[in-house]
């Protein structure tokens, strides 16, 4: 396995894409695509007319191609859907999900790989979030079918996921366990794949990709160690400033006077006995400088993931117009990062980045109609009947309330999936005319991302933030 110094993270939907991913693994760092919502991005980047053809020339190296085929039919819009029309809406993913969004998912993961290791040799991975589950069998062979070297994967327990790896090689079928809120003993709650059913041609065995965890505490790597149905190649150790989901601090939820919730020592990962399990590891969180990595190396770890510094080099798949923003916020000091313990509909913690116009502004959250159409983050849960139904906490309140869920868990929750493609410049317009809302994540470190500027200059590139981490 490919042990770099650098992991580029796989931040957000989107802003980690391709064109960034291989512009790290093209400098001999492990460039890595966000694998969330994969389909409905490659949707709407043929909806939208496909600028520069990338999406059909990865559809054109797909070794399905009358799946490919299909994709394109439904998908693209020569010249561009008009700026009046929305999206083409994308099937929601389910236990029970319908053919055409399997296609999708598989095609989709497959373009993003091939697009970032098209044209070099360098490694690429792909980071999913194990929260969202229903698209994790499609969307795992997807990118195997393009040759992604790594799988990371954080917001969970993947102990499952390195079987998958295993049987995806010769193209054996298999399942995954959805959590079910509510569920009995006897209730179906898997999900099920098989290659078999969507391939048009016989294929060599796949390369099996490294598998690596991103955890926050030592107890979640020895039960991945020892409990995992498969090879666990290492570890991603993320601390509470990193950006996007953290993980919940640990015991009793506590918040400070700012309204964030209050990390302790119990929420340190203890290095020494990460050593002890004898895989490479990777630091995360607040580590994106030069010293940074060498204070890794010096405790023992293969090297460090960075997020925030990578998310606004002119690379990456986040607006043009919010980096600008930021930018200048961080240059000028005025910079605000909130770790917010209702905005996501998970409930895991989410860091929120204040930008004007953005959800992050209250009045722009309360102006929103709650609607819930892309459902990643939905949770599953037991009907009365026994059969799977699904709620998401930002959806509109009474047909939460309908559902079983609770008021409580439903304030403050924003729109993740809608936000997070408003910020890669794909927001859905609704019928009552109102555009989707931004909503920026980005760690801690964020007022400090003026560093990688260089002299003059308004905009880095992710090269810049490599030569700077490796002290070039």
């Amino acid at each position: 396995m490919v042990r770099p110094k650098i992991i580029q993270g796989g931040m957000g939907v989107g802003v980690s894409n391709w064109v960034l991913a291989r512009a790290v693994a093209r400098l001999g760092q492990l460039g890595v695509v966000s694998g969330t919502a994969l389909d409905v991005v490659v949707a709407r980047r043929l909806q939208d007319g496909d600028p520069g053809g990338h999406m059909r020339r990865a559809l054109d190296h797909f070794p399905f191609p009358e799946m490919a085929r299909r994709v394109r039919e439904r998908y693209f819009i020569e010249g561009g859907r008009p700026a009046d029309r929305p999206y083409k809406a994308v099937p929601v993913h389910s236990q029970s999900a319908p053919r055409e969004l399997m296609e999708l998912c598989i095609a989709a993961n497959f373009a993003e790989i091939f697009l970032a290791r098209e044209g070099h040799d360098g490694p690429v991975g792909i980071n999913y979030l194990e929260k969202i589950q229903t698209p994790i069998l499609p969307s795992l062979y997807g990118a195997m079918l393009g040759g992604a070297a790594v799988v990371l994967m954080g917001a969970g327990i993947p102990i499952r996921v390195p079987g998958i790896l295993d049987r995806f090689v010769n193209k054996e079928p298999a399942t995954y366990s959805l959590n079910v809120t509510g569920a009995q003993e006897g209730d179906d709650t898997l999900l099920r794949f098989s290659p078999a059913e969507y391939l048009e041609r016989d294929l060599p065995p796949l390369a099996r990709p490294a598998f690596i965890p991103i955890i926050a505490s030592y107890t979640l790597a020895l039960t991945l160690t020892k409990k995992a149905n498969g090879r666990v190649d290492g570890f991603v150790v993320e601390g509470p400033t990193a950006g996007g989901h953290n993980a919940p601090p640990r015991g009793k939820l506590q918040l400070s006077p700012k309204g964030e919730p209050v990390y302790g020592e119990r929420d340190v990962v203890d290095l020494g006995k990460i050593r002890e399990l004898g895989l490479p590891f990777w630091l995360a969180g607040g580590r994106g400088t030069a010293k940074g990595l060498r204070d890794a190396l010096g405790e023992g770890a293969a090297g460090i993931q960075v997020g925030t510094a990578f998310a606004f080099c002119e690379e990456s798949g986040l607006l043009a117009e919010y980096k600008t923003s930021v930018l200048r916020q961080a240059s000028t000091g005025t910079a605000s990062v909130f770790t917010d313990p209702t905005a996501s509909p998970t409930g895991f913690p989410f860091k929120v980045a204040g930008v004007e116009g953005s959800l992050s502004e209250e009045i722009e959250y309360l102006a929103r109609t709650r609607t819930c159409d892309l459902g990643y983050l939905r949770e599953a849960y037991r009907r009365e009947d026994g059969t799977l139904g699904y709620r998401c906490a930002s959806e509109p309140l009474p047909s939460y309330l309908g559902k079983g869920g609770r008021e409580e868990d439903a304030e403050g929750r924003r729109c993740l999936c809608n936000s997070l493609l408003a910020n890669i410049g794909h927001p859905q317009l609704r019928k009552d005319g109102v555009t989707e809302r931004p909503l920026i994540t980005s760690g801690d470190d964020l007022a400090e991302i003026g560093r990688f500027l260089p002299p003059g200059a308004s905009s880095y590139t992710a090269g810049d933030v490599i030569a700077a981490l490796l002290g070039a």
